[in-house]
């Protein structure tokens, strides 16, 4: 039987071991070599707009510290943009690229399954975190998280590789979805409003199959 200190030391291990991953994939590689890198992330906006949110709304992206959204929802006027992301290098990688913009975004470094915020936003966005959430207990402390920091009629935009997209990505397994599979895994709180499909191309040039959806919190 695990006793609580051998729990915990191997949830800190776990965690290390996942910050550390990442913490390598950006040290090696520059934001825009990433497989998972676009220049303009224009389903992203859509979906943004889409929404119908003020600009002073309160947005986070979710694993978004190397992704240019950020530029663009600056560029459009948004006031109140956080970004959440597990390794600093990615995060450090964006303030260098944004200048003296990067004062006006909340930098948060962070495991989005250990982050805590209590019904602070109007916009939830995550492209490409959720899907490499393989483990259940990760994907229901995702969940939990995402509920909390969302304000009852907020959106959440979740962009994952679709069911006919990679299996793997930077070396690890993930969870394809599809808009239907994704809604069942929100749950009855959110409500299912639009899908997009996205072909995007890599930086090496491979093609690969995303679906975007976007959800109420009810």
């Amino acid at each position: 039987m695990t006793n609580k200190k051998t729990g915990e030391a191997e949830l800190k291990q776990a965690d290390f071991i996942r910050k550390d991953h990442w913490e390598h994939i950006y040290s090696d590689k520059k934001s825009t070599a990433v497989s998972w890198y676009q220049q303009c992330p224009e389903c992203s906006i859509d979906l943004i707009k889409a929404t119908g949110v003020e600009k002073s709304a309160f947005i986070i992206d979710v694993g978004g510290g190397a992704s240019t959204l950020v530029d663009f929802l600056l560029v459009a006027g948004y006031q109140n943009i956080s970004v959440l992301d597990i390794a600093h290098s990615a995060i450090a990688q964006a303030k260098a690229r944004l200048g003296s913009h990067a004062e006006a975004v909340e930098w948060l470094e962070q495991d989005v399954t250990k982050f805590s915020m209590k019904a602070a936003f109007d916009v939830w966005h995550d492209r490409a975190v959720f899907h490499f959430l393989t483990d259940e207990k990760d994907r229901l402390s995702y969940l939990q998280v995402m509920n909390d920091a969302l304000k009852g009629g907020g959106h959440a935009i979740m962009a994952t590789f679709n069911l006919d997209g990679p299996e793997k990505c930077s070396g690890l397994d993930i969870v394809r979805y599809s808009p239907e599979t994704m809604a069942a895994t929100l749950g009855e709180g959110f409500q299912l409003i639009e899908t997009k499909l996205e072909k995007h191309e890599t930086p090496d040039g491979h093609i690969q199959s995303f679906v975007y959806c976007r959800f109420v919190k009810i």
